[in-house]
């Protein structure tokens, strides 16, 4: 499906803006812009039905909009020589080249905000849409190798957003053997220079280790995981101590902790690290229905970007195309609450756009999401319908209500089902970190189905959920297309339910957001998770 266009992919924000009167405020790559205020006027006559809502889900069109996004990330080819809609990726780190021949699409993740903005934008005066840009962290490891004595780990495998080693060098030394997870500054010595710390998984963040590692002056860090399997996080938000570090699973980590806790002859190890990490500025997408009350706001969102080895067309293609039909199909009614959907960007870089949205609500206006919703891999081809686990005595109150509202509808129309955990694997935590009751479905990612999912769902067991997780290969031809139609069925039910009436759904409360901070506020993640990497 081709999209005419007459300017850039920020002219033509501006000119839809200026259509509407809404200020602009630039920057220097995002416009941001005011909503006008909501008004009761937008009306079609047709009150909010679900059963007509699902009727007008097509899966032709969610199949012609996935095109449309393979070929914004087909665009970023010159720059990445690979299909991506990953942050950072043309329009973000330089100015938008737009002499992009025989294409109606901007490359990468700008491509991407733009398609969104557009195609909503279309939609009329039916939603106001603002563009929420904030800073993020773009992190890139180019090459990597672990050496322990002769011996070369296989598990080896960097943190997302380690800095380099030195000079970008190799570094060389002694392995040190780290008492009690290295979670405290006197777990190490003094000074480390010149040795590498080897540091057990477990207690404290994987970016507490390396930073007092970096503080004993240690020249790379080495933790090993205190799970049988391999071992890939993330340090997160970077830190002036970080240093070089990279995961070891439990197997391949054995002998050398046995070696230097029963032995006195030193164990040497080489570490070398090309990567980089960049502050880039990025851009969420909210757009919110005119109509509506709007202090009792039904918000539901998914993730624009993917990750840099990949076009990401079911992570998160899936999603965002099934909240931009959903989003189109609802301006044919009339709602009495509003409902607002969000793009998140950076989702892949640790739910920062989400995060970003949620820590940065007033109180009165997180006060207005009655509840929020999460739809991230819609179509995974060897899946299975999963609910989020969300229980009111583990979570915001209303979040067990979502949960039933997904259990009966599956149930209603013929499908199985199963659940996962809330483990900060989405953009769902930070709604969860703020008080705002919670939920969504996924179909799987790298999890691998098991021979009991098989027998209910089909598929092949043993096998991952996505085989092309994360992979160049999760393109238009990775999509369960029956998952992804029944899933946006369910996701315009969802909209259509509480876009009627809360009726039944508890209230928000202050003491909500009290009870869900707690651990936070004692020091401890809520989630061993923060998107796709462990970050504890």
């Amino acid at each position: 499906m081709a999209i005419l266009r007459t300017c850039t992919a920020l002219a033509c924000i501006a000119a839809a803006a200026s259509a509407r009167q809404l200020p602009l405020v630039a920057d220097d790559n995002y416009p941001a812009y005011v909503p006008l205020p909501p008004s009761s006027n937008i009306s079609n006559g047709t009150a909010i039905d679900t059963k007509k809502l699902q009727a007008d889900i097509d899966i032709k069109k969610l199949v012609a909009r996935a095109e449309d996004l393979a070929k914004i990330a087909e665009a970023s080819i010159p720059e990445y020589n690979h299909p991506t809609r990953v942050i950072g990726s043309q329009g973000e780190h330089v100015s938008i080249d737009l002499s992009m021949p025989n294409s109606d699409f901007h490359p990468g993740h700008l491509g991407t905000v733009d398609y969104i903005y557009s195609e909503i934008s279309k939609l009329g005066d039916y939603y106001n849409i603002t563009n929420q840009t904030f800073p993020a962290v773009s992190g890139n490891v180019i090459e990597s190798r672990l050496v322990i004595g002769y011996d070369v780990p296989k598990s080896a495998e960097p943190f997302s957003l380690t800095p380099a080693t030195k000079r970008h060098e190799p570094v060389y030394g002694n392995l040190h053997l780290v008492p009690n997870g290295g979670c405290s500054a006197s777990d190490f010595p003094r000074n480390m220079t010149g040795q590498i710390a080897l540091i057990k998984r477990g207690t404290c963040s994987f970016s507490d280790k390396s930073a007092n590692a970096g503080r004993a002056l240690a020249d790379a860090a080495i933790i090993y995981n205190n799970e049988n399997s391999t071992l890939s996080g993330t340090l997160g938000t970077p830190l002036p101590d970080h240093i070089a570090t990279i995961g070891l699973s439990a197997a391949d980590a054995a002998p050398y902790v046995a070696r230097l806790l029963n032995s006195t002859r030193k164990l040497d190890a080489i570490v070398y690290i090309d990567a980089t990490v960049d502050e880039i500025m990025t851009t969420n997408v909210i757009a919110q229905t005119t109509a509506g009350d709007p202090e009792n706001c039904v918000m539901l969102g998914g993730h624009s970007d993917s990750v840099a080895p990949g076009p990401g067309i079911n992570d998160d293609g899936s999603g965002t195309i099934s909240l931009i039909e959903v989003a189109t199909q609802l301006t044919k009614y009339d709602v009495n609450n509003c409902v607002r959907f969000a793009w998140w960007a950076a989702e892949e870089e640790g739910l920062l756009g989400s995060d970003y949205y949620a820590t940065h609500l007033s109180a009165a206006e997180n006060q207005k999401i009655r509840l929020f919703m999460d739809y991230d891999m819609m179509s995974s081809p060897n899946g299975v319908y999963q609910i989020y686990n969300a229980t009111n005595e583990e979570n915001p109150n209303g979040s067990g209500e979502l949960r039933e509202l997904y259990e009966n509808w599956y149930e209603e129309n013929g499908h199985n089902y199963t659940f996962i955990t809330f483990d900060g694997r989405s953009d769902y935590a930070g709604f969860l970190t703020a008080g705002i009751p919670s939920g969504g479905i996924a179909t799987g990612a790298e999890g691998i189905k098991s021979k009991k999912e098989a027998s209910i769902f089909g598929g092949e067991a043993g096998a991952q959920y996505d085989p092309c997780y994360h992979q160049l290969c999760d393109d238009i031809n990775n999509l369960d297309l029956t998952a992804w139609e029944v899933n946006t069925k369910l996701i315009a039910h969802s909209v259509a339910t509480y876009a009627k009436s809360f009726d039944g759904f508890p209230k928000r409360t202050a003491a909500i957001s009290e009870r869900s901070l707690a651990d936070s506020k004692k020091g401890t993640p809520l989630f061993k998770y923060k998107g796709n990497e462990l970050i504890m």
